[in-house]
């Protein structure tokens, strides 16, 4: 043996079975690095949704209270009852309709996605001009022929 070898005489089939094992373990390790994150930010994100959600049914309940505690206040600085329910009720149509007259703006601002049109639109071009590499097509003889030295009895049809 060399002094270079090591004593490790193993075959290029050997060593490529080796890199190939090793290569697949890492890729192994990696998705079960990757799946366990995903579950970890999958609990933190169910709790957070929980939350968010239990946070929004509260302002939902919220809402009617604020509405009967400024109608009463209304009251309180000494105009009829039925008056401070209108009020308070047309306090909240107007917001209602400054908040979906800036949605609308918002919603005229949003432009469709041209660059990524464009670049499927040229993506499509590209594969409709694209064909396929040809292929050498062995004439029905030479299948046969190639069938009968292997022992194959089969038909091949073209």
């Amino acid at each position: 043996m060399s002094a270079a070898s090591n004593g490790d005489e193993r075959s290029l089939g050997q060593l490529f079975a080796s890199a190939t094992a090793e290569l697949s373990a890492l890729v192994h390790d990696e998705i079960a690095l990757a799946k366990a994150e995903i579950r970890q930010d999958a609990k933190r994100a169910a709790v957070g949704s929980g939350a968010f959600v239990l946070a929004l049914a509260l302002l939902f309940f919220a809402v009617p209270m604020l509405s009967f505690a400024s109608a009463y206040g209304i009251h309180a600085l000494g105009i009829t009852l039925g008056w401070s329910f209108l009020i308070v009720f047309g306090a909240f149509v107007l917001l209602a309709a400054v908040l979906g007259l800036i949605g609308m703006g918002r919603f005229k601002k949003v432009k469709k996605p041209e660059r990524s049109i464009a670049s499927a639109k040229e993506t499509a071009a590209v594969l409709q001009k694209a064909k396929p590499h040809p292929r050498d097509l062995a004439p029905k003889d030479a299948v046969a022929d190639r069938s009968l030295t292997t022992g194959a009895t089969r038909d091949v049809k073209m």
